[in-house]
This record gives structure tokens, sequence and C-alpha cells, in this order.
């Protein structure tokens, strides 16, 4: 666990120093990544629930590897973390869904 926390606590600050993003803008381009990987990897179309759900599970996972850093839950920066990570690909998985649903009459 002492080597988790000691190679996971530099590295998730690096990669905000690397970039010059911000912490919530890491987690929406960190979602995206993550859905189109998991559109790639599984070739589920972006409409179905699979990417998604990748998304959502490395948001959690994330949040978990957080935790153990952390030593303590960190409620309110977890929950904003966890939306900005799944909010864009939910927006489009749903509106993928909606359309498919209600194919444009011409």
């Amino acid at each position: 666990m002492e080597s988790f926390i000691e190679f996971y606590r530099p590295l998730s600050g690096e990669i905000g120093a690397m970039t010059g993003a911000s912490d919530s803008l890491a987690h929406v381009h960190g979602g995206m990544l993550i859905l189109f990987i998991a559109r790639l990897l599984t070739r589920r179309s972006l409409a179905t629930w699979t990417p998604f759900l990748f998304v959502l599970t490395a948001a959690l996972a994330k949040e978990g590897a957080d935790r153990i850093a952390h030593g303590a839950w960190r409620i309110p920066d977890a929950t904003f973390d966890i939306i900005n990570t799944i909010f864009w690909p939910f927006v489009l998985m749903v509106g993928l869904r909606w359309r498919r649903a209600h194919p444009q009459k011409e």
C-alpha cells in the first residue's frame, strides 16, 4: 500500500503540471478520452451504456485511489471530480440514444 501511495501522489500532481490544465479540465478531458478508448476497444456505439460505464468505473476508481492516497474521503472534491469526468460522456450518450430513437424524417 505504501508503494502505491508513493507512486500515486506525485503522479497525480505531475499530470496537471505537465499539461498546465486545471484539475477540473483534466477530469473533463480524461472522461472523454476514456469514453473513446472504450468505444474503440469494445466496438460498442457511444449510444450504448458500455463505453459510458467504462468512464464511470474509471472515475470511481480514481476517487478510490485518491481516498487511499489522502487517507480520508474528501466528499465535496470527489463528487465534483466524478461529475466533471462523467458529465459530457453522459450527455453524448443520451443525445445519441435520443437521436437513434427519433430518426429524422425527410
